[in-house]
């Protein structure tokens, strides 16, 4: 007779020789070497390991790591062969908590929202100041990401020899925003980037992401603050004004003096989809707690005439006009991608 089966056969074992309840218990690895990501390529992650000669091994992620996504930046754990010796492999057991994490997505319509950097506390905004033309939108979406998680921001101004950086500097210095100007010239077949120390010192004893648009002249500014680097450099069509992406991948280089940039493939787009509204206005502090102490209750800070309170506290003050200005441009461009 045929045997009728009910719910509770689906908590049985098959009988097979040697067939034993799985365990959910992984190793500690409490030998562990800790180390830092910093450049992945298919599947093959770099790692300077925190020794005495800053090993660096290529490594793979362990399977107990499951799912859990590695970038530039991340603290690990590894264990294996860590040598570094040509041909040897490590294996990465174990990701460290992030103190921040830099996310940016396709769009402001994209729900999918991609960590481009762990653990950096900077974020290097390069822009040029012509060829291609500065694109203020663009500068503080960069900001709002940036504050948003927790980090600080410097704005690196580039090409101050075919452009005055005055109007510029003085729109995102009353923000809170480190502003650094750099200028090309050439000394025979030398060329030189004058304002380079200003930015090293700025850039000493942190971790500082650079982003920004291809041929803004980032990867050459990387070239000259880590002259081993040799990060591809490229020209801006004369047509379009657009670089080609000299940089394909991201990667964490040791400056000299101390501290490390992590320089990121050129940009095209800053999608702030995984930023609520509300932290808009909370990266820039004095304007939020004037906008908590005077905007009425739902207030969405579009304009006067809508209620917002924020122009009579800006009255007369350029600093603070200034930050309203940031604020209402983030918020629009939000605005518009969700009438879509």
């Amino acid at each position: 007779m045929r045997r009728e089966y009910d719910e509770s056969d689906a908590r049985v074992r098959p009988n097979r020789r040697g067939s034993r309840p799985r365990s959910k218990r992984r190793p500690a690895h409490e030998d562990a070497i800790p180390g830092t990501i910093v450049g992945v390529d298919r599947g093959r992650l770099t790692v300077h390991l925190d020794d005495e000669d800053a090993t660096e091994v290529i490594a793979v992620k362990a399977r107990e790591l499951g799912r859990r996504g590695l970038v530039v930046g991340d603290r690990v754990a590894l264990v294996g062969d860590t040598s570094g010796d040509d041909g040897t492999l490590a294996r990465i057991v174990r990701r460290e908590t992030r103190t921040t994490e830099l996310r940016r997505t396709a769009d402001d319509a994209d729900v999918t929202e991609r960590v481009i950097v762990a653990n950096a506390a900077q974020l290097g905004i390069v822009t040029a100041l012509a060829d291609p033309e500065p694109n203020p939108r663009m500068i503080d979406r960069c900001l709002v990401a940036a504050f948003d998680a927790g980090m600080d921001a410097l704005l690196v101004l580039t090409k101050a020899d075919l452009a005055s950086a005055d109007a510029l500097a003085a729109a995102y210095a009353p923000l809170g925003v480190e502003v650094v100007t750099t200028t090309m010239r050439r000394d025979g077949d030398e060329r030189i980037i004058d304002g380079l120390d200003a930015v090293r010192e700025r850039l000493e004893g942190r971790t500082t992401v650079l982003v920004g648009y291809s041929g803004v002249g980032k990867s050459t500014l990387v070239n000259a603050l880590v002259p081993d680097a040799d990060r591809a450099t490229g020209v801006v069509n004369d047509v379009t004004g657009r670089g080609r992406h000299t940089s394909t991948s991201a990667v964490a280089l040791e400056l000299p003096r101390g501290g490390r940039i992590i320089d990121t493939p050129g940009v095209r787009s800053f999608g702030l989809a995984h930023v609520d509204p509300e932290h808009f206005i909370a990266a820039f502090p004095d304007a939020a707690e004037a906008a908590a102490e005077r905007c009425p209750r739902g207030c969405t800070h579009e304009s006067a005439q809508a209620g917002c309170e924020l122009d009579a506290w800006a009255a007369g003050d350029p600093d603070r006009e200034a930050r309203v200005d940031s604020i209402r441009r983030l918020l629009a461009s939000r605005a518009q991608a969700d009438a879509y």
